[in-house]
């Protein structure tokens, strides 16, 4: 920061910067992240951390597994189910049939928000489950079988 600040409560000074960020900016999807909060505050990655925690207990920002952290707005849905599950509804969502090529994981990736290394593992998932084939250089997945309610994906 640029004033001279005790550590104590500087964390709670971004934070509170960072929720004015929140309010001016709606269209907001993410929070900077952690090494751009550190330089542009001078802090520990600790302090940065806990001013995102703070952000976190007051329901405006989300962790994201592999990803920045998310802003969360007020009467925003949110899809939080894992990405197997999600992607496999897209099976029947799309009307598509056993046989029927699925989509890329490039396709998916700007679909659905998610990094390809992300899209990768959940069709591995996927095709651990038998419901879709397996994919390689060049080859496009298709549908193996149709998705159920009570099917596992995450074995």
């Amino acid at each position: 920061m640029t004033e001279q600040a005790s550590p104590r409560g500087t964390f709670l000074k971004i934070a509170d910067h960072l929720k004015g960020r929140i309010t001016t900016e709606p269209a907001m999807a993410e929070l900077p992240s952690l090494a751009e909060v550190m330089d542009e505050y001078s802090v520990s990655r600790g302090v940065a951390l806990r001013a995102f925690n703070v952000l976190q207990q007051e329901g405006l920002a989300e962790p994201v597994p592999g990803a920045r952290w998310r802003v969360v707005h007020a009467g925003a849905c949110i899809d939080r189910r894992p990405l197997s599950e999600r992607i496999a509804e897209l099976i029947t969502a799309e009307g598509l049939a056993v046989g029927a090529p699925f989509l890329s994981a490039g396709e998916l990736s700007a679909r659905l928000g998610a990094s390809r290394p992300t899209i990768s593992k959940a069709l591995a998932q996927l095709e651990a489950a038998g419901l879709l084939t397996e994919g390689g250089q060049g080859k496009r997945r298709s549908v193996r079988a149709m998705p159920t309610q009570q099917e596992d994906l995450e074995s």
